[in-house]
C-alpha cells in the first residue's frame, strides 16, 4: 500500500519515524518532503506542490500529522475530495475542541487516532492491512 504524510516542517523527526516504521512493513511512502529545505523561490513552490499533490493522489492512505499549516489542511482536503482514506493524529484531544477544531475533521473518511506517535503507528499498522 501507498502512503502520504502530511505535517509541517517542526513535525519532520515525527514524519521520519512513522515513515520509517510503515516502509519497514513494506509500505511505499509516496514523496518524503522531509528531504527538502524550505522553498525560496516560486519556481521551487511549483515543484514542491506538483510533486506532493501527485504523491497524495497516488496514495491509498494519508497521515496527517498534527498540528500541521495550510499546506497540511490543503493536503487533508485533497484527499478528502479524492475519497483517499485519512488517518488524522493528534497528541491530545484538541481535534475534538470546538475552539480549536475543523468540521473536516469529523467526516466519515478521517479517522482521528490520539495518543502517543508509537500508537499512531500501531494503530496505522492494523487498520491498514485491513485496506488492501
Amino acid at each position: 500500500m501507498k502512503f502520504y504524510i502530511a505535517s509541517s516542517f517542526k513535525n519532520k523527526q515525527q514524519v521520519k519515524f512513522v515513515s520509517n516504521k510503515l516502509k519497514e512493513k513494506g509500505f511505499i511512502h509516496t514523496y518524503d518532503w522531509t528531504k527538502n529545505d524550505r522553498a525560496t523561490t516560486k519556481e521551487q513552490l511549483i515543484d514542491l506542490g506538483v510533486k506532493e499533490k501527485t504523491a497524495v493522489l497516488e496514495s491509498d492512505f494519508i497521515v496527517v500529522l498534527l498540528p500541521g499549516g495550510k499546506g497540511t489542511h490543503i493536503e487533508l482536503g485533497m484527499a478528502i475530495a479524492q475519497g483517499i482514506k485519512v488517518y488524522l493524529y493528534s497528541p491530545n484531544d484538541d481535534i475534538n475542541h470546538f475552539e480549536t477544531t475543523s468540521t473536516f475533521y469529523h467526516l466519515p473518511e478521517v479517522q482521528q487516532i490520539i495518543g502517543t506517535i508509537e500508537e499512531l503507528v500501531d494503530q496505522l499498522q492494523r487498520e491498514t492491512r485491513s485496506i488492501d
